[in-house]
């Protein structure tokens, strides 16, 4: 009888893990919200890393948290570090960007899970605002897969983004 339930629980979890195996190799999150503001006021939000205390969700999670700036003081070269308990650790730096309309940001998590991800904000004109698109994109790791199983990463984080998005919103339609 042991034996039998042993051998069920092994052929569950050899499933499960194939099952992993056979996701995506790679994610994309994306959320977009539209704001009456001018591109270059949602654009300085977005280059310099000191204004996302303003309006980023996980500032707002943890104000407590460490954070160090380094490199240029806003737009290509300007990073941003970060370590607390809620938070995680990790590391973000401006790789590129197209002024008022395209920013490029290398995101390197390192707790609680190592991360290497790309981050975007994407503004286009749209009718009398701007539409701005954050979007992260990166390897889906076999654990990451494997998590994906039992959670859903992009309404995990893609609320985090409507949060942030919301509240950039807020800032710049002052």
């Amino acid at each position: 009888m042991l034996q039998n339930i042993l051998l069920g629980l092994a052929i569950l979890i050899a499933g499960l893990l194939l099952f992993a195996a056979s996701r995506p190799a790679s994610f994309r999150i994306e959320r977009r919200a539209t704001m009456k503001a001018p591109a270059d006021r949602i654009f300085a939000q977005l280059t310099d890393f000191h204004a996302w205390a303003a309006w980023s969700p996980w500032e707002k999670m943890e104000p407590g948290m460490q954070r160090t700036y380094s490199g240029a003081a806003s737009g290509v070269g300007a990073a941003y570090a970060w370590a607390g308990a809620k938070v995680g650790s990790g590391r973000m730096e401006i790789m590129d960007l197209t002024p008022s309309s395209r920013l490029t940001i290398k995101l390197d998590f390192l707790k609680p899970f190592e991360a290497h991800n790309t981050t975007t904000f994407t503004l286009t004109p749209a009718g009398d605002g701007i539409s701005v698109t954050w979007a992260m994109e990166g390897a889906n790791r076999f654990m990451g897969k494997v998590m994906g199983i039992f959670m859903n990463l992009d309404k995990m984080i893609g609320k985090d983004f409507e949060a942030g998005l919301a509240n950039m919103k807020a800032l710049v339609e002052k």
